[in-house]
């Protein structure tokens, strides 16, 4: 069950020294989802602002409206025909300026995460692996990634 905890310690980036995010509940944008937004910054954050009406900062965890499941295989292979899929996403929301003088616009930043049908009964200890190394690539990497973001170069 996604429940964060305030305040998340931030990963690694260039300028940002011990970065923290204190957050709140908030109304995620459908009935299938939970939401948090950024409230206050810890550390050192040079320019980083916190969520407001117009400028959000917020995290949102949706699922599936529907849990989808395996269909039943064919009785002369003995194989599924098709394995749907149950998606689920973390979608980070952050105001941010695309030129001096011009107004916000929002910032996507989206793990999307699609299970097969099946194997969280199947082979729940694989999906906890790839979601494992996933997080931890992201994390291992983010002031890499940060840097490409900004740069343009990987």
């Amino acid at each position: 069950m996604w429940d964060p905890t305030s305040p998340v310690t931030g990963a690694a980036q260039t300028g940002f020294t011990g970065p923290t995010y204190s957050f709140v509940a908030d109304t995620a944008p459908d009935s299938n989802g939970k939401q948090v937004a950024v409230t206050a910054l810890g550390g050192t954050q040079v320019g980083v602002t916190t969520h407001s009406g117009s400028a959000p900062f917020t995290g949102t965890f949706t699922r599936p409206k529907v849990i989808k499941s395996l269909g039943r295989a064919n009785p002369q292979t003995g194989l599924v025909g098709s394995v749907p899929r149950n998606t689920y996403k973390l979608i980070t929301r952050k105001a941010v300026l695309p030129l001096l003088g011009q107004p916000l616009t929002t910032m996507l930043v989206t793990t999307t995460i699609e299970v097969p049908a099946g194997a969280d009964v199947a082979d729940a200890p694989n999906i906890k692996a790839a979601l494992s190394f996933h997080i931890g690539l992201l994390t291992d990497q983010s002031n890499e990634v940060g840097d490409s973001a900004v740069s343009g170069i990987m």
